[in-house]
């Protein structure tokens, strides 16, 4: 049974080209569930040996350990996912998650920040120091650009645009996309190419020549720094709210939207396959609609007093 969870892991990289927090996901999410049917009082010799009650209890048992329904969900596609290639493989002739539903999702709207908070936000980094203007590169073009965080850190220094605003990136999928840069973010690029990575790529032993952005050491930087250094500005700037990059990637469509762009292209901006995806902005954008109208609709029933009685 686990050579058949190893043989899916190798179609996920090879065939379908997912991520390596992807890839970890998908074989932790099968062993478990591994581990489950193979206890002593379910003794399942096989994947074939599965039906939908063994899939049902299985939820169940993640339910009684607290795990919440959004992780329960993603195991349970998981576990599609496992069943539709062991299908194609002829490994097995039914699929027990057929008819079987996941627990019904709670509707969690997108954190972001306001325009003025986003403001606060960007300017809290040192720029004078190396790696306060790094970090204020790197909020910038999470910004600008709508990036995931995995994106920026991957950049290399040939990614950068000769000219123009354009640039080309690799997301989810290995899927290729267009996404632009602000003058803002141009500028601060600018900046950091100049005066600051030069000093963190002379300050590591085995420095990173083609990662545009290096930690303390000269290396790459990875996600988990990028969180802490959100984290950390958030604190700075005083603002009372949670942030993680991805809040930069939710406010710049939140943002995007609010302003009249239209959510076919904040869906190619963002690199989401499914519009469905993107259409949780839609949310936000209708509370700002619903504020528009109340101050601006004379009979709306909220306008200010002073308002109403002109």
């Amino acid at each position: 049974m686990l050579t058949a969870i190893d043989q899916f892991r190798d179609y996920l990289l090879i065939t379908r080209r997912l991520s390596p927090h992807t890839l970890k996901g998908y074989s932790e999410d099968l062993l478990q569930f591994f581990n489950f049917l193979t206890r002593d009082e379910l003794s399942c010799a096989g994947w074939e040996e599965v039906d939908h009650r063994q899939v049902r209890g299985f939820m169940a048992f993640l339910q009684a350990g607290g795990l919440s329904r959004r992780s329960i969900a993603r195991k349970l596609s998981a576990i599609r996912s496992f069943y539709r290639y062991l299908s194609r493989q002829k490994v097995v002739e039914r699929d027990p998650t057929v008819g079987v539903t996941g627990p019904k999702q709670d509707q969690r709207l997108p954190s972001h920040l306001l325009a003025p908070e986003m403001e606060a936000f960007l300017l809290a980094p040192d720029r004078s120091e190396p790696l306060g203007l790094r970090d204020a590169t790197i909020l910038e073009c999470l910004y600008s650009s709508g990036m995931r965080v995995s994106e920026v850190v991957a950049l290399n220094l040939s990614d950068l645009p000769q000219s123009g605003d354009t640039l080309r990136v690799v997301g989810k999928g290995r899927k290729e996309r267009i996404v632009f840069l602000g003058r803002s973010a141009r500028e601060t690029i600018g900046e950091y190419l100049l005066l600051a990575r030069p000093r963190l790529f002379a300050a590591g032993r085995r420095p990173d020549g083609q990662a545009l952005f290096l930690n303390k050491n000269g290396t790459r930087l990875s996600d988990r720094s990028v969180r802490t250094i959100v984290h950390r500005y958030i604190e700075e700037a005083a603002l009372a709210t949670k942030a993680t990059p991805h809040t930069l990637r939710h406010s710049f469509a939140t943002h995007l939207l609010e302003n009249g762009a239209d959510l076919r292209t904040v869906q190619e901006l963002l690199g989401h396959a499914n519009l469905a995806t993107t259409q949780i902005y839609t949310h936000l954008t209708r509370d700002q609609l619903q504020k528009v109208y109340d101050v601006a609709h004379p009979r709306s029933g909220r306008r200010p007093a002073a308002t109403a009685k002109r």
